[in-house]
């Protein structure tokens, strides 16, 4: 049988944060954000190891405890762009991995991933010919902006999706697309697309968010905190 393994590229600096050190390591409910992102795999019987992708440079990972986390290996292999980390990565874990083998990629930032949702994309990518990634369906009406913040035209939202992670690929496939497209592709959804394929979209949910402002944390710990 496929086993299935967990990716966290975590190597960034998390800019827009404006914070004094890479937000994977902000404080959610006394523990880094990365814990949270981690969590989830480790509780789920389905993942059969954690990989982390680490800048060489990295001065936190040491200060917190990690010894709740049996399933993880730590790579110390980040590259200038998620791209490039999320491919060192798959080339550090690729002597525990068959090729056939389910990588599912996960952002450090996304520290309320369910149990629902990783049992729905498992169980809707699973047998897959090329996997698929949660994300969901754009709700808002879209704006493409010109100079000075006005608005130049309005985007029809119809079949537009807003992608979300985990993104869920066999480990052969996902480092062949990734090596053919190049650093600049922001997901691994994108790389496969480039080389020709159409990864499924499985349903997600607004509570799977992505920290990316400081108001996007506190929103983190109100969700964390009602589902403990």
């Amino acid at each position: 049988m496929m086993k299935r393994f967990a990716l966290l590229p975590a190597a960034g600096v998390g800019a827009r944060m404006g914070a004094g050190h890479p937000k994977q390591y902000l404080d959610i409910l006394g523990r880094p954000m990365i814990w949270h992102a981690l969590d989830a795999f480790q509780r789920h019987a389905g993942i059969a190891g954690m990989h982390v992708v680490l800048s060489a440079e990295d001065g936190w990972w040491n200060a917190y405890d990690w010894s709740g986390f049996d399933k993880l290996k730590v790579w110390r292999v980040g590259g200038a762009s998620r791209a490039q980390s999320v491919l060192n990565g798959l080339a550090a874990m690729a002597d525990e991995l068959s090729a056939d083998d389910w990588v599912l990629v996960h952002d450090a930032a996304r520290p309320c991933l369910s149990q629902d949702l990783l049992d729905k994309l498992i169980g809707e990518v699973d047998d897959d010919a090329v996997g698929g990634i949660l994300a969901m369906p754009v709700a808002d009406t879209l704006k493409r902006a010109a100079d000075a913040a006005r608005i130049a035209e309005t985007v029809p939202r119809a079949g537009l999706w807003a992608a979300q992670t985990p993104q869920m690929f066999r480990h052969g496939l996902l480092r062949a697309a990734l090596e053919r497209a190049g650093p600049e592709v922001t997901d691994e959804a994108s790389a496969l697309e480039l080389a020709g394929y159409a990864p499924r979209l499985v349903e997600s949910d607004t509570a799977n968010l992505k920290v990316t402002y400081p108001r996007d944390l506190e929103l983190a710990r109100l969700l964390l905190a009602a589902s403990a």
